[in-house]
């Protein structure tokens, strides 16, 4: 891959308003330092809705390092902010930023390129609340948030329904995604340029599945890479990983994360993150070292893929 000149100027966007803020605040600051050893010239912008244009416009950099994740971030909407000041910019454009964060949207377009997904449907809070929308085992998840925030699952035979999403409401807004449970073993797979690298199995500890805490806390979840997985299934999770990509028209470093029945052989696409975590913990730097490419290499590569009209 190659190297974009180290004179080039990079504001890190990192931080924003959402939920997911101080995920942003670690991938920010580890993409900022990987940079700045890279030799570029870095500028570390922490978003403020009321600031984030005049920032920009001070700071005026040649590329803008997107490593917002949530609403406001991770949806688009910055992504358009830098369409209209034509600033380059990392990862994927408005419209396939905004599909891959709706789940239900994106989940339409997996269907359409032949790209499995669970059964799932939209329900208003108060009918989540009331009583089951599906036969459990399902699980109810917010349709437009990431790192499992919001996330419940109902197991099997469950009396009651999820009444905590009601004191939940600034995350889930009005509805919430109530989603098939896949039991099983959870995979990921990123996409750099094109091309799909490993298939991570992610075991999980404390609750026994990818909630927050085994997702960012250290030793909060065991990353086995090569995943040890029937190489139809490990296949087929690249070549999903790419084709779901695609679909939804990203470019740059994306991440599929996978559910996989080992008992029945089902294999579900759940979701593709646009702009997945770059912390210590995080899967797409391990992935990409298992690839040969330092954690250096991969964010001098996504500041060379940088542009516009994305």
């Amino acid at each position: 891959m190659s190297r974009v000149p180290s004179h080039t100027t990079v504001a890190v966007l990192l931080g924003g308003w959402s939920a997911e803020r101080e995920v942003s605040l670690s991938s920010g600051k580890a993409c900022a330092a990987a940079l700045q050893r890279a030799g570029f010239k870095v500028t570390p912008i922490d978003v403020r809705r009321e600031t984030v244009v005049s920032e920009l416009q001070r700071v005026r950099p040649d590329v803008a390092f997107n490593a917002l994740h949530g609403k406001w971030g991770e949806d688009g909407c910055c992504a358009a902010i830098l369409e209209t000041l034509r600033i380059p910019y990392t990862h994927s454009g408005v419209l396939a930023s905004s599909l891959a964060m709706h789940k239900e949207k994106s989940k339409a377009v997996f269907r359409a390129a032949g790209i499995p997904v669970a059964e799932s449907m939209l329900a208003p809070l108060e009918e989540v609340a009331a009583s089951h929308p599906m036969k459990p085992p399902y699980v109810v998840k917010p349709v437009a948030e990431g790192s499992s925030l919001g996330v419940h699952i109902v197991r099997e035979g469950a009396n009651a329904p999820v009444t905590a999403v009601l004191a939940e409401r600034a995350i889930f807004g009005s509805h919430a995604m109530v989603e098939r449970f896949v039991p099983g073993r959870e995979l990921t797979c990123a996409v750099v340029g094109g091309t799909a690298l490993g298939v991570i199995d992610i075991v999980s500890r404390g609750s026994g599945w990818y909630d927050y805490e085994a997702k960012y806390a250290p030793g909060g979840s065991q990353h086995i890479l090569p995943a040890r997985i029937p190489a139809d299934v490990y296949n087929a999770c690249r070549r999903y990983a790419l084709a779901a990509h695609d679909a939804l028209g990203c470019r740059g470093v994306s991440r599929a994360d996978f559910r996989y029945d080992d008992k029945t052989g089902e294999l579900i696409v759940l979701e593709v993150n646009t702009q997945p975590g770059m912390t210590g913990t995080s899967l797409v730097p391990e992935l990409a070292v298992h690839a040969g490419l330092s954690y250096e290499e991969l964010v001098t590569w996504m500041v060379g893929d940088a542009s516009v009209d994305r």
